[in-house]
């Protein structure tokens, strides 16, 4: 069995920090594998996609690449895919489950907004609009990273926040995104519109609580709309899985 990792806006599978080693001693039996979206981390020289259904065909080719790879080693991958995935990630595990839901075993959204179920101002807070804006298009990369940090996740006053942000530095400016790349994604991202009917896949949402990015209300109104289950961690921010790991691994055991 595998499970894929899926991340949000302008991240890479580095981002994901300590979280795929416990992740994946939690599930000894089954593979893990991050990607990087097209236009983020080592693939940061291509064009990013303009859709999320091409995110989901360029994230099934390196997930079926790397299963090949797996299976010329002589390791066996058999079975469907889970997927645990985080904000944009998560739209495009929707999107994969209407187009190839045979192909999946279960999702775990994690903080997903989804149009049209969604307004804008709780898709992205309407506080954080001007310093966005500056930061994305004057900042320094340090202020880009300072910003995301702040943004996503309660750790930005935590002892390791200066150890976390000086690598998150580290990658940007070994992999910079580019600016079309961002706008690129951002663009697929407002295009996209979730299906009319829940996916026809197991799944799980959970929400931090205190999401100071986009709303915990989109992840309540999705789980609602389509009857499935909602845990909301009560301190948490936008990126769960760097705020509390182990609290998000759990919920994929149960």
């Amino acid at each position: 069995m595998t499970w894929v990792l899926l991340r949000g806006l302008m991240r890479e599978q580095r981002h994901w920090g300590n979280f795929t080693q416990q992740f994946a001693q939690a599930h000894p039996h089954e593979r893990i594998i991050t990607l990087d979206f097209v236009g983020n981390g080592a693939l940061y020289l291509q064009a990013s996609a303009t859709s999320i259904g091409a995110m989901v065909e360029q994230a099934r080719e390196q997930v079926q690449q790397q299963q090949q790879q797996q299976q010329q080693q002589q390791q066996q991958t058999e079975g469907k895919i889970k997927l645990l995935a985080i904000s944009l990630g998560g739209m495009v595990a929707v999107a994969w489950a209407e187009r190839y839901p045979q192909e999946l075993q279960r999702m775990v959204l994690i903080n997903t907004s989804l149009a049209p179920y969604n307004p804008f101002y709780q898709r992205l807070r309407p506080a954080n609009y001007p310093a966005i804006i500056a930061t994305m298009l004057t900042g320094t990369q340090r202020q880009r990273e300072e910003l995301i940090l702040r943004l996503t996740s309660h750790q930005s006053d935590a002892p390791q926040a200066e150890q976390l942000l000086n690598d998150w530095v580290h990658y940007a400016q070994q992999f910079p995104i580019r600016r079309r790349n961002i706008l690129r994604q951002l663009f697929a991202a407002m295009r996209y519109r979730a299906p009319a009917q829940a996916p026809q896949v197991p799944l799980l949402m959970l929400a931090g609580a205190k999401d100071v990015l986009v709303s915990p209300q989109c992840s309540a109104t999705l789980a609602h709309r389509w009857q499935v289950e909602l845990r909301i961690h009560p301190d948490a921010g936008h990126d769960l899985p760097l705020d509390d790991p182990a609290w998000v691994i759990q919920q994929t055991l149960t």
